[in-house]
């Protein structure tokens, strides 16, 4: 098996699922790329020690597939090489769009010729833009709001294209492509600098600083718990063929005010945390530019086709997210 981008958030939770349950899941060897372009944690290190795991530099974008150990002999991958939270691909969105364009388009062309049972291209539920009132819950054929420029669309758009092109490729070569559209995934392996909302609170949190909230607090969102997300990728990854699922929860759906409450109270059983959410103008301009109002997936789709089943609620979640924070020394 493959996983690419296997530093990131989903890529510590994937990569160490799979290794945990390898032998249950008839996994032979898992090979994890990345470039480490924002940081190589040490937990990679750990799982690298593994006997069925590896662990390698390279960039999907422009080094040669072959060059991967072990390519051949991959039958499931998981693409997931991409820069996710906003604030670090506004600051590098050339290197965003090729992991997900040029990247995919290599892996494509490689595992053309057949042999593969599955491939996930990881999209985003940010292909939806900022959906019409009647478009939420947002179902998998709503074509979205989403401009083609501004600081969000290197991401925006080349997963738009990643989709676009995972369907071609399913329709001219019979390739088993899947792709996943993520919906505000958090919890363990969420680094406290990746600089996204769940991670901001917990650093708060564990810094024993004030909650900052950097809007007024009304966009909504529905928060999923790692561990149901990746229960979705694995389901979507052994699907066969190609379609698009939302990966999320449907409720509740909650203002960014409320989620910061949330991780107030949690703080403080976990952490005895004593601080207040506060709110300030963010320091970079374009911080808030395009972004949804209203975030909230309608998952019935892959509930019907791979018994998707997602149970932690958002209470549950904060306060597991802050007990990994402590147990492992606030090192996500």
């Amino acid at each position: 098996m493959l996983v690419t981008g296997c530093a990131g958030f989903l890529g510590f939770y994937i990569t160490s699922f799979l290794a945990r349950y390898a032998t249950e899941l008839g996994i032979e060897r898992i090979v994890g790329t990345d470039t480490f372009l924002l940081a190589r944690p040490a937990w990679l290190d750990e799982l690298a020690k593994l006997p069925h795991v590896e662990i390698v530099a390279h960039d999907i974008a422009h080094d040669a597939i072959g060059d991967i150990p072990h390519a051949r002999d991959v039958d499931l991958v998981l693409h997931m090489a991409s820069i996710a939270s906003p604030v670090f691909y506004r600051k590098h969105p050339v290197v965003t769009m090729e992991a997900n364009v040029w990247g995919l388009r290599r892996l494509l062309d490689f595992y053309g010729e057949g042999g593969l049972r599955g491939l996930v291209f990881f999209s985003s539920s940010e292909i939806y833009g900022d959906p019409t009132p009647d478009a939420i819950p947002t179902p998998e054929g709503y074509r979205g709001l989403v401009s083609c420029t501004g600081p969000r669309a290197c991401y925006d758009e080349a997963k738009r294209f990643g989709e676009t092109m995972c369907w071609v490729y399913a329709q001219e070569y019979g390739l088993p492509v899947t792709a996943v559209r993520p919906f505000n995934n958090y919890g363990p392996g969420m680094r406290l600098d990746d600089r996204r909302a769940p991670a901001d609170f917990a650093k708060a949190v564990v810094e024993g600083r004030d909650i900052v909230l950097l809007s007024d607090g009304t966009p909504t969102r529905t928060f999923c718990y790692v561990a149901d997300a990746v229960a979705g990728y694995v389901k979507a990854l052994v699907h066969g063929s190609y379609d698009a699922f939302n990966i999320g929860v449907e409720r509740p759906e909650i203002t960014m005010r409320q989620l910061a409450d949330t991780y107030v109270a949690a703080g403080a059983e976990v952490f005895g945390y004593t601080g207040v959410v506060r709110f300030e103008a963010p320091d970079e301009a374009a911080y808030l530019t395009h972004n949804p109002q209203r975030r909230c997936p309608d998952i019935s789709h892959a509930r019907e086709m791979l018994g998707y089943d997602p149970r932690v609620e958002v209470d549950e979640g904060v306060g597991r997210f802050l007990r990994f924070l402590r147990e492992t020394g606030a090192r996500a």
